[in-house]
């Protein structure tokens, strides 16, 4: 692929990129995945959709969050980006590509389940950028677990603190800061509508998610604060590597999608890039899915 305007069969796109059976420790990364993910490093073309733009994106270091980030940049705008400490090696190069697109890179490394860094961290990336209008609330935590007495209280408490907590912790913090026009997106699953029964936790705060951001959607309008959500399904990031998903069924990744192959990154970016611009204007508690062929209701 040229960028994300070449025609192409998406059935036999990214074919060299194959889901092997790994595992990585901790959270993971993109820098030492097998077989890398495409975040759009050498394929996404901007056009200054979102040039002045400041933007702050939680889990931004690889991944979606990490293509999310490359492209917002090359789109105009300056970019903060949150991410846990141990993933700076992923952040670090994150940041250089987006200080290659000629913005402003800031990297604030902390804990999504700290109540306290998130508010902070929403501070902080207004006063570093000078502002902000663009809030993408993107990490989160998968574990799989095979059975329901395997799930452990802290591990659900953990799955619930980053995925659900902090995207309240963090819009509370941000609304005295955005102003009419400024667009949050928050990021949820194809596992809040087809949950996989190895992964409860993380499904349901996919599904809660879905709902106090179409809730929150409604409260904004007026004051022309855009809400949305996306929806991927099955993309291919440290995540899946780091516990999300057995190792042994990686191989097969993706497969029952419509188009048979996981997501890549880059094929998410676009998404966020429309929700984030003044094209989505009229876009407000809206679920855009990106999730290859998965029926939703």
């Amino acid at each position: 692929m040229t960028d994300q305007y070449t025609l192409a069969d998406p059935t036999t796109m990214y074919a060299d990129i194959e889901t092997t059976a790994q595992q990585q420790p901790g959270s993971g990364l993109d820098a030492e995945l097998d077989n890398r993910a495409d975040l759009g490093e050498t394929t996404y073309r901007g056009s200054g959709r979102l040039a002045g733009r400041k933007a702050l994106i939680t889990g931004g270091d690889s991944g979606i969050g990490g293509a999310t980030a490359i492209a917002f940049a090359r789109e105009g705008a300056d970019v903060a980006i949150s991410y846990l400490p141990e993933e700076q090696r992923d952040a670090d190069h994150i940041a250089g590509l987006i200080e290659e697109a000629g913005r402003k890179a800031v990297l604030l490394p902390g804990d999504l389940e700290d109540r306290d860094y998130v508010t902070q961290l929403v501070t902080d990336a207004h006063e570093q950028l000078g502002g902000l209008d663009i809030l993408v609330s993107n990490g989160g935590k998968q574990q799989f677990t095979e059975e329901l007495t395997d799930l452990s209280d802290e591990q659900f408490d953990a799955t619930f603190r980053t995925n659900v907590d902090a995207l309240f912790w963090i819009t509370k913090a941000a609304l005295p800061l955005l102003a009419p026009g400024a667009s949050i997106i928050a990021t949820s699953s194809i596992q809040a509508y087809q949950p996989s029964p190895t992964l409860l936790d993380y499904a349901s705060t996919k599904a809660a998610l879905n709902t106090y951001a179409k809730g929150l959607a409604e409260q904004l309008a007026p004051q022309g604060i855009r809400v949305n959500v996306v929806a991927p399904g099955p993309i291919w990031t440290p995540l899946q590597t780091a516990g999300g998903q057995p190792p042994e069924a990686l191989p097969e990744f993706g497969e029952d999608t419509g188009l048979g192959r996981p997501g890549q990154p880059a094929e998410l970016a676009p998404a966020y890039v429309f929700l984030a611009s003044q094209e989505s204007s009229y876009v407000v508690g809206s679920t855009l899915h990106v999730n290859g062929g998965m029926p939703t209701p």
